[in-house]
């Protein structure tokens, strides 16, 4: 996996030069650090995006206070015309519900251009736990006289809120364990602090496909390809559970309908090409081609569903 960055963060290098003599530059912001999987997504779609737009595209990662430095800065860019955003479950879905005050309005200041990927979710435990499968899960986990604590990507984020999904939808008693980030909270699962987590698959497959962590089910509609001999949650018994991390590319709300227009065919051409399905693929992430009509009801969808767990389990950041 770090090899396929390293690699993908220079030929996106090198294809932004390569434009640079054509087209004012497009500065797309991102709200995570550089390396990670947010950050690679961008990077390998933007670079199939500068070739079709004529124009170079610079990636700005602004990580922290869970997008929401990147929102404010990208809500207030000045190049209307010449800023995109990557904004995801956090900023669109679930930082609404959070957070008592943002410096920005997820439905206001920021218009779809389309979705981008989604991540899937894997219900993954340690080599401790006793179980193959969710039937095993279940009743290992209610054996444990609801002292099971689970880790998580941090509070609010989409390992989080599916994992509370899961305990409501289960009937399971779970205890949050937060992280800041990811990689820590599978580090702990592997060495045994944490029993479980639901894992996105950029950051959990490797360990899944090398064994050291089990699979027990994945939270998506069907199997996914990435993981195939894994079962659904769904199809084990938990009817109707799905989950994913997803994101989409926005601009700021000021920005004209060409402009959305232009930046929404050349992503549905980078989403098409066989360049960025292999990358996306290596990344363990599955594309979402679409329109912004198409991504304005997904979030739309997805704020509805997402805020009633937040709410009904007074989750909130102060």
């Amino acid at each position: 996996m770090t090899r396929f960055l390293a690699t993908g963060l220079l030929a996106a290098t090198l294809s932004f030069a390569a434009t640079a003599q054509s087209g004012k530059p497009i500065e797309w912001i991102v709200g995570y650090a550089a390396g990670g999987g947010s950050d690679a997504v961008a990077r390998a779609t933007a670079e199939a995006m500068a070739k079709t737009l004529a124009a170079p595209i610079v990636i700005n990662n602004k990580p922290g206070g869970a997008t929401n430095i990147a929102a404010e800065y990208a809500v207030r860019a000045k190049d209307l015309e010449n800023t995109v955003f990557t904004a995801d479950f956090a900023t669109l879905a679930v930082n609404p519900f959070l957070f008592p005050k943002l410096p920005y309005s997820a439905e206001k200041d920021l218009r779809p251009v389309g979705l981008l990927a989604r991540f899937p979710l894997v219900l993954v435990v340690g080599p401790q736990v006793p179980a193959s499968n969710w039937k095993e899960f279940v009743a290992w986990a209610k054996a444990q006289n609801g002292n099971v604590n689970y880790a998580s990507a941090g509070v609010g984020s989409p390992h989080h809120l599916a994992t509370e999904l899961l305990g409501e939808q289960g009937g399971l008693k779970l205890t949050h364990v937060a992280y800041k980030g990811a990689a820590p909270a599978v580090a702990d699962v592997l060495g045994g602090q944490v029993p479980f987590m639901l894992v996105d698959t950029a950051s959990g497959n490797q360990f899944v496909l090398s064994g050291k962590l089990k699979a027990i089910g994945v939270a998506s509609a069907a199997r996914i390809a990435s993981l195939p001999n894994v079962p659904t949650l769904a199809e084990q018994g938990l009817s109707g559970y799905e989950a994913y991390a997803w994101q989409g590319l926005t601009v700021p709300a000021g920005a004209t309908d060409a402009t959305v227009a232009r930046y929404s065919r050349a992503l549905q051409e980078a989403l098409a090409s066989p360049t960025v399905k292999a990358r996306y693929e290596a990344l363990g992430v599955e594309g979402l081609p679409g329109t912004p009509e198409q991504m304005a009801a997904y979030v739309k969808q997805e704020r509805e569903r997402w805020g009633r767990v937040i709410r009904s389990n007074n989750i909130r950041i102060d």
